[in-house]
């Protein structure tokens, strides 16, 4: 998630390499994440290959914060 908080949207690919994911892998986690209203799903065509591109909502960023933040306070503990 935290790559569509830096850039607009991040497609399949890009999301694929910089995470090492599998293809079902990455397929289950986003699924996950656009049932949870954190994400956007945008499928397209660019000439004949099929694209998909995600885009953080602003609940995403939201419920990314709050995660970053319970993450810095534990942290902080040790």
């Amino acid at each position: 998630m935290s790559v569509l908080m830096v850039n607009e949207y991040a497609d399949f690919k890009m999301l694929k390499e910089l995470l090492g994911a599998t293809d079902g892998n990455l397929a289950s986690h986003t699924k996950a994440l656009e049932k949870a209203e954190y994400i956007l799903v945008e499928k397209q065509f660019i000439g004949r290959k099929p694209n998909t591109r995600y885009s953080a909502t602003k609940l995403g960023k939201l419920e990314f914060k709050k995660h970053i933040e319970a993450l810095e306070k534990l942290i902080n503990k040790t």
